[in-house]
């Protein structure tokens, strides 16, 4: 199984994360995103005509979405990521992979801007990213009432998973998490998990400063 790689790229982050916790072992292509533009060379379009990364080659498949190639690797090789199929759980898993992808454009184009200087809004990209994580927040808040730590039940799934990168790495597009307490005890509780890998910006548990607790300031 063949894995087009950025080191930087959170997306691909998730798919070498979910391997990892999955011991599912990738064979890494590194693909020159930054400054060679590799992914929109002749090679990696003929396999993603859209011109982007992850691309995950298993054979005859080739998967270009992050979130199928997540099913596909829970689907392989750990069918408890994709939920108990209770209907409220099904739901809220599935809202949660969509909301992923606004976190790619809103928290990632921020972060793309400051780091690469990628073209765009930064205030309207940083406003869209921090409605997004007061939106993140209120749904954690609620799943805490349900004596639930992830956002679509009381285990981790592949939705936590989609949205766990551009989340951590908010800092990185000017976009502070500070704010958030139940945001962050959720990020320690996916660093918690066995198998976790870092990349450069996301650390291992032991390197965070102590547990935050909703309502109370952290000194």
């Amino acid at each position: 199984m063949k894995l087009y790689d950025y080191i930087l790229s959170p997306s691909c982050y998730k798919i070498r994360l979910m391997a990892a916790i999955l011991d599912v072992k990738l064979d890494i292509r590194p693909v020159d995103f930054h400054p060679g533009l590799e992914h929109r060379g002749p090679e990696l379009l003929a396999l993603n005509p859209a011109g982007s990364i992850p691309i995950l080659v298993d054979g005859d498949l080739v998967l270009t979405e992050s979130s199928a190639m997540l099913a596909f690797l829970a689907a392989r090789s750990g069918p408890e990521w994709l939920g108990t199929n209770a209907p409220q759980e099904t739901a809220r898993l599935q809202q949660w992979l969509s909301f992923s992808h606004r976190l790619t454009t809103n928290l990632g184009g921020a972060r793309l801007h400051q780091m690469l200087l990628r073209p765009g809004n930064i205030e309207a990209l940083q406003a869209q990213g921090t409605a997004a994580l007061r939106e993140l927040e209120g749904g954690l808040f609620e799943q805490r009432l349900r004596d639930m730590r992830f956002l679509a039940s009381d285990r981790a799934t592949i939705a936590d998973i989609a949205c766990f990168p551009y989340v951590a790495l908010a800092p990185d597009g000017g976009i502070s998490l500070d704010p958030y307490p139940n945001i962050r005890l959720w990020l320690r509780a996916i660093r918690s998990l066995g198998g976790f890998i870092e990349m450069p910006g996301i650390h291992r548990l032991h390197e965070l400063r102590p547990d935050p607790h909703p309502g109370n300031e952290e000194k």
